[in-house]
């Protein structure tokens, strides 16, 4: 049994009946599908990419320190001359007993947890050496000091310092 189309012919096209009409629907599930992915990867990277305290890092040329398992304690000196730990500022007569907090935190026998110091580049260096003797003091004697790569060199992020005096 043959099978006759719209046209009068098998399968072949004959005369206009046979077109058909454009589609003037636009189609917009895989836009959305990208945009959704697009969406989700912006949002799990954008807090990685700034830190929360603008701070104008000096360059160096030293090789990277290797992460721990313990989160360290980020402190920051920005250009004003504010002090930060994490992303919560903190005042020059408050800082020694939230230092003594941190070290009071740490377990009987385990490492002392490391701090990673950031301080702005056109900072005076007693004011940074200030703040490392607090450290010191408190009991908290891995500091890492925070650098960018240099323009010849970009690799270095930290240069580690242990100040066990």
């Amino acid at each position: 049994m043959a099978m006759t189309g719209p046209s009068g012919g098998i399968g072949g096209r004959r005369g206009r009946g046979s077109r058909r009409a454009p589609m003037s629907e636009i189609n917009v599930t895989p836009l959305v599908d990208v945009m959704l992915v697009l969406l989700i990867i912006f949002m799990i990277t954008a807090p990685l990419l700034a830190s929360a305290v603008p701070v104008d890092l000096p360059e160096s040329r030293a090789k990277p320190v290797e992460t721990e398992e313990q989160e360290p304690v980020q402190l920051s000196i920005t250009g004003d001359d504010a002090l930060y730990i994490g992303e919560e500022p903190v005042s020059e007569a408050e800082l020694p007993a939230r230092l003594d907090a941190i070290a009071r935190e740490q377990k009987q026998g385990e490492r002392p947890r490391q701090i990673m110091l950031r301080a702005d580049k056109g900072l005076d260096y007693g004011r940074v050496m200030r703040v490392m003797g607090e450290l010191n003091r408190a009991g908290l004697s891995r500091i890492a000091l925070v650098t960018t790569g240099s323009e010849t060199e970009p690799a270095a992020v930290t240069t580690r310092s242990e100040t066990g005096q």
